[in-house]
């Protein structure tokens, strides 16, 4: 979502708008006002303890977030013509901070995901969203002025689970940096990344938690290098904090990490933890497939990043990133994520059919670069207008 907002952020600016992008200040040490650009800074504010705090028991602070807004809103004379908000508390924040300016300022809400269809796929109590956040979610389909969706399978959603009016919902699916995520040479990738040339690799990219179906993965790839012994590939997993020793990591990736163990599959598997963004693209372009085999995914904008790169994703059909493979690469696709056979089935041509794989990276890249940012904005901004 930090990716989000920042690059929409920047080429809005670039078609003229003055943007301020709100967050809560959980450092002291930090800058309180960012300009990240002219006409584009990001904005600090009180809102609670300045350490960070679980999502669930942020709530509580929206009231004095929105003061706290509204204090400096008078204190810089701002005058604002619109605001778009970000998740639910976000939104719950634009609601309230139209009510204390006494204006009804455009709302609009991006929900990124839905609790609704997390709780769907949860595995565990703790992946639960609450009833709060539902009875949110269901208030700011009624507040806002426009509800953008990332997919279509999210607009359905919205209309179906949540009562959202059809008119209400703009689909517009997140953008990708293609400056930044485009084809490198394979070789030149691997080698700066510690891999060798004859080294297959197989890379998933995202947050480490259970409705991700990091599980499945590991599951496929003990099967793939059963069935193809012969075959030299590795599997590295970017995301969550492996900074600390194992017994600090959370509770999924200890778990992750374990059934790695039980699978035999170690020398072969690495968990890498985070990587800066302008890593990425050399791990995309190493990679030979992408793979995300998520229970539910608003989009997937790592599987973007991934095919801007030309490099093939394989995912679940329940990822609004199908958007662009549904037509015309149902290769691409698993109709499950608990089928690790046909999983590793999936990877295992992407990895041996040179002339497929080919073929699909250059489609891919042609299609993906209708999502660069600069369209994506100048869709946002189109709504903007229309509000």
């Amino acid at each position: 979502m930090n990716v989000y907002v920042l690059e929409l952020s920047k080429q809005l600016v670039s078609l003229g708008y003055v943007i301020d992008v709100y967050t809560r200040d959980q450092d002291d040490s930090k800058e309180k006002i960012v300009t990240v650009m002219p006409h584009l800074r990001v904005i600090h504010l009180q809102a609670g303890p300045k350490k960070n705090i679980p999502k669930k028991d942020l709530t509580s602070f929206l009231p004095e977030f929105a003061e706290s807004f509204f204090t400096f809103m008078q204190k810089e004379s701002l005058h604002y013509d619109i605001l778009h908000c970000h998740y639910y508390l976000s939104g719950l924040i634009g609601i309230l901070i139209n009510e204390k300016i006494n204006k009804e300022l455009p709302l609009i809400t991006t929900f990124h995901t839905l609790a609704l269809m997390k709780n769907l796929v949860a595995r565990n109590i703790e992946e639960t969203e609450t009833q709060e956040r539902i009875a949110a979610e269901m208030l700011l389909v009624k507040e806002s002025n426009r509800i953008v969706s990332p997919s279509t399978a999210d607009a359905y959603y919205l209309e179906y689970l949540y009562h959202c009016p059809k008119e209400k919902i703009s689909v517009i699916a997140p953008g990708v940096n293609t400056d930044i995520f485009k084809p490198l040479d394979k070789y030149f990738a691997k080698k700066k990344i510690g891999l060798g040339k004859e080294k297959k690799l197989i890379l998933f990219v995202g947050r480490i938690e259970p409705l991700k179906g990091i599980d499945i993965l590991l599951y496929g790839f003990k099967i793939l290098t059963e069935k193809f012994s012969n075959l030299s590939v590795c599997l590295l997993i970017i995301g969550g904090d492996t900074s600390e020793k194992k017994e600090l990591w959370s509770y999924e990736l200890q778990k992750l990490e374990e059934l790695q163990r039980t699978l035999g599959i170690t020398q072969m598997v690495k968990f890498l933890g985070r990587r800066k963004p302008d890593e990425l693209p050399l791990y995309y372009n190493a990679a030979d497939v992408v793979v995300m085999p998520s229970h539910y995914e608003s989009f997937g904008m790592t599987a973007l990043e991934a095919m801007s790169c030309g490099t093939p994703v394989i995912t679940t059909d329940v990822a609004g990133i199908t958007d662009i493979t549904n037509g015309k690469h149902k290769n691409l696709l698993i109709t499950t994520s608990n089928n690790p056979l046909l999983l590793s089935s999936k990877i295992h041509t992407f990895l041996t059919n040179e002339k497929l794989h080919e073929k699909v990276s250059s489609e891919l890249v042609k299609a993906v670069k209708q999502y660069d940012w600069k369209y994506i904005a100048k869709a946002v901004s189109s709504l903007y207008e229309e509000v």
